[in-house]
């Protein structure tokens, strides 16, 4: 109980930083990930600091689109993961079924909220909804959810095979 109540916590949380961020004009969105582009360039291109002010600002630029997208990706797999931790059966009614159900909710919910999430992006200036945010957001959802639900399908598993054995 205890668990699902920090998840939760979590969720909401989470859901309130992605709004957030997703209520940003889009001169404020760009400029955010403009400076994500130029720290990549400094962590990752050796000769970044040579280049001048307008080439490190054309390397962040140039690399924007991807770095939204991966943004996106990685927010709603975050989101994903704790939805399902709040969803997550408690041991005493943990079975194959519960796990998969679980793991199935939180990505409905995640997706939802993805697309809930887009639709406000609408009523923001220079911002738009797309459906390919949503399936973007919807996959890393779905990648965070199947590896832990695969984890823990396993984990139960052999969990009952060790307590066949005894």
């Amino acid at each position: 109980m205890k668990r699902q109540i920090i998840f939760f916590i979590l969720t909401l949380l989470t859901m309130g930083v992605i709004f957030g961020y997703s209520s940003r004009d889009s001169n404020e969105s760009e400029e955010d990930s403009v400076g994500v582009g130029m720290f990549i360039g400094h962590i990752f291109v050796s000769e970044f600091d040579e280049l001048s002010d307008k080439e490190q600002y054309e390397y962040a630029k140039k690399i924007d689109h991807p770095v939204r997208k991966t943004a996106h990706f990685t927010e709603y797999m975050i989101l994903g993961l704790f939805v399902l931790g709040t969803l997550y059966p408690k041991q005493e009614t943990k079975n194959k079924k519960s796990i998969i159900s679980s793991g199935f909710i939180a990505l409905l919910i995640t997706a939802i909220y993805a697309g809930t999430d887009e639709f406000h992006q609408t009523f923001v200036p220079g911002r738009a909804g797309r459906l390919s945010d949503v399936l973007i957001d919807s996959s890393g959802a779905l990648l965070g959810i199947f590896v832990v639900t695969l984890i823990s399908l396993i984990r139960f598993k052999n969990k009952k095979k060790n307590e066949e054995k005894y």
